[in-house]
C-alpha cells in the first residue's frame, strides 16, 4: 500500500511540475548578437553573460584547481568578455545605452591585461601560472642620464692625470724604467761601436761646436779661436754695438719730446721740410 501511495505522489509531483511549466519554453541565447532584434532580450542576454563571468571569476580564485583547469577557466572568461562586448554593441545599435562608455568597470580591477596581446586578461590564480608571472614583471627603471654640466662638476686636475705622481708609486716606477731604457740604449751603442771597430769603420767623432774658417769669414770675422785656443761661438744674427744702441735711445727720446711739446702745425711743417730736402 505504501508503495502505491509513493508512486501516486511521484506521479502527482510530475504532473504538477508539468502544469507549472506548461506554456514556458526555455529560450537559449543566440549564438550571434546580430540575430537578436529586441532591446529587452539583448539586455537580458547581457545580464546573463555578466552572471556567468562572475561565477567563473569566483571559481578561478582557487589555486588548487590545477594549471590546466585554471587556463581553461581563464580562456572561458576572456571569451565571455568578448561576447559581452558584442551584445553591448548590439544594444547600442538597437537604441539602448552605450555600456562601453558608461557601464561599470567592475571587472577591470580583477584582471591584468598583457600589453600588446589584444586585450587578453588574466584573472585570479591564472596570474601566478608559470610563464605568466614574467609577463607582468616590469623592467627596472634605467638610472637617469647625467647632463654635461653634472659630468663636468666631477672633473678636476686628477682626471687629466696631473696628480698621478702624488701617490708616491708612479715616480719610482718611472725612474726604474728610465734607468733600464738608458742602460739598454748604452749597451746597444757599445755593441754597434765594437762591431764598427772590428770592421775598421770607426771614424773620428765630429766636434759639433767647432767653427770653420769659412763660417768665421761669412760672419765678418766674428768667432774663431780666442786666447789659448779657446773656441768662440758665432752669432748668427746681427748684434748692434754700444754706440748704435745709444744713438737709437737718443732718437727715441727726441721723438717722445717732440710728440709731447711740439704742436701739430709745427710737426706738419717739419715733415714737409724733410720731404723737400729729401731727408
Amino acid at each position: 500500500m505504501a508503495r502505491n501511495a509513493e508512486k501516486a505522489m511521484t506521479a502527482l509531483a510530475r504532473f504538477r511540475q508539468a502544469q507549472l511549466e506548461e506554456g514556458k519554453v526555455k529560450e537559449r541565447r543566440p549564438f550571434l548578437a546580430s540575430e537578436c532584434n529586441e532591446l529587452p532580450k539583448a539586455e537580458k542576454w547581457r545580464r546573463q553573460i555578466i552572471g556567468e563571468i562572475s561565477k567563473k571569476v569566483a571559481q578561478i580564485q582557487n589555486a588548487g584547481l590545477g594549471e590546466f583547469r585554471i587556463r581553461d577557466l581563464n580562456d572561458e572568461i576572456n571569451k565571455l568578455l568578448r561576447e559581452k562586448g558584442h551584445w553591448e554593441f548590439r544594444i547600442k545599435e538597437l537604441g539602448g545605452p552605450d555600456y562601453a562608455r558608461i557601464g561599470p568597470k567592475m571587472l577591470d580591477h580583477e584582471g591584468k591585461e598583457v600589453p600588446g596581446n589584444r586585450g587578453y586578461k588574466y584573472f585570479g590564480a591564472a596570474k601566478d601560472l608559470p610563464g605568466v608571472r614574467e609577463l607582468f614583471e616590469k623592467e627596472p627603471v634605467p638610472p637617469p642620464r647625467k647632463t654635461r654640466a653634472e659630468l663636468m662638476k666631477s672633473i678636476d686636475a686628477e682626471y687629466y692625470g696631473y696628480r698621478d705622481e702624488d701617490d708616491g708609486i708612479l715616480e719610482p716606477l718611472e725612474q726604474e724604467h728610465e734607468k733600464k731604457v738608458i742602460a739598454e740604449a748604452v749597451e746597444k751603442w757599445k755593441m754597434e761601436r765594437e762591431a764598427r771597430l772590428a770592421r775598421g769603420e770607426e771614424e773620428e767623432e765630429e766636434n759639433i761646436y767647432a767653427v770653420t774658417n769659412d763660417e768665421s769669414d761669412e760672419e765678418g770675422g766674428k768667432g774663431g779661436e780666442g786666447e789659448e785656443g779657446q773656441q768662440k761661438f758665432i752669432a748668427h744674427v746681427p748684434v748692434p754695438s754700444q754706440q748704435e744702441i745709444e744713438e737709437a735711445l737718443v732718437r727715441r727720446k727726441k721723438m717722445e719730446l717732440l710728440q709731447k711739446y711740439a704742436s701739430e702745425t709745427l710737426m706738419a711743417q717739419s715733415q714737409e721740410a724733410k720731404t723737400l730736402l729729401g731727408l
